[in-house]
């Protein structure tokens, strides 16, 4: 049997399985290399096609496609399958597959938040810190304006300290030393000098004043100190005389608080004697503040 144009059936079936593997092997086609194509061309003037297994004897033509033991043994599975990996071929000139990437959903987080919740209760207090450095002094601030002048302040409370006593009574010493007791009240402020006693006692330290008067006795030595303390600072003296005569001493002193002023009187060799009536005060011990320690 023969068909149109004188070639056998035997040939058709060849070109129609040449043609099947032509198509089904195109896609595993290796890409064109010009270098590849000139050794093939020195292979087949060199090869004899008789022999060579990549020569078809029907149609004597070079068939080129993959070599079977690749394709041999891999399953035909879906590259998008999940956990799949694409198959990786052997030959490196066929175009490498890249990876598929997966959607990833995102989930909108605003969605899930809830409303603001209470406000807690307050935590107790931590330990405090180590202070630190002192840092350097800065600039002076500005000058304020000037205020209201304020409500008068109350008048200065000022000290004072007088006293002026007397005696009536004459006395006779017959001891060394004897102190003059005064029996007249004439000042006394505050009750700074003891009647009793016969000394000032200094409550308002400062500079003193003071002065003493007395009367001698006829044919009798009046000798008498003026005491601060413990020590004589003056001495009042006048010599036995056919007459009486009025006698005075003064002076100032600078006291401090309970200090003692007073008189004393001191025996000497004749009999020591001032002289008085009941009627009239001859013995005057006088004393009064000059100026406070307070003022400077």
């Amino acid at each position: 049997m023969t068909v149109r144009g004188g070639q056998p059936p035997s040939a058709l079936c060849a070109w129609v399985v040449l043609l099947l593997l032509v198509v089904s092997g195109e896609p595993y086609r290796t890409p064109y290399n010009q270098e590849q194509d000139q050794n093939r061309d020195r292979d087949s003037e060199t090869t004899d096609p008789r022999t060579d297994p990549r020569i078809d004897p029907r149609t004597n033509t070079r068939v080129y496609h993959r070599d079977v033991s690749e394709v041999r043994g891999k399953d035909c599975r879906r590259c998008c399958d999940p956990g799949e990996q694409p198959p990786h071929y052997s030959n490196p000139h066929y175009p490498q597959q890249y990876p598929q990437y997966q959607a990833v959903p995102q989930i909108n987080i605003t969605i899930l938040k809830g409303e603001k919740g209470d406000s807690g209760q307050r935590g107790p207090y931590g330990k405090s810190g180590k202070s630190g450095q002192s840092g350097p002094r800065g600039p002076n601030g500005i000058r304020g304006t000037k205020g209201s002048i304020g409500t008068p302040g109350e008048p200065c409370k000022a000290q004072y300290a007088a006293f002026s006593v007397g005696r009536k009574k004459a006395i006779h010493s017959n001891d060394y030393y004897q102190t003059l007791v005064f029996d007249t009240e004439l000042v006394n402020l505050y009750g700074h000098f003891n009647m009793f006693t016969g000394k000032f006692y200094c409550y308002v330290p400062g500079v003193y004043y003071f002065s003493l008067n007395v009367h001698t006795w006829n044919q009798k030595e009046t000798y008498v100190h003026v005491m601060h303390n413990e020590r004589e600072v003056v001495i009042l003296y006048a010599q036995p005389s056919d007459r009486s005569i009025m006698q005075s001493q003064s002076l100032m002193l600078e006291l401090e608080r309970e200090d003692q002023v007073w008189v004393r009187l001191f025996k000497g060799e004749r009999e020591n004697a001032i002289f008085s009536d009941d009627f009239d005060t001859y013995v005057t011990f006088n004393g009064h503040l000059i100026k406070p320690k307070s003022e400077g």
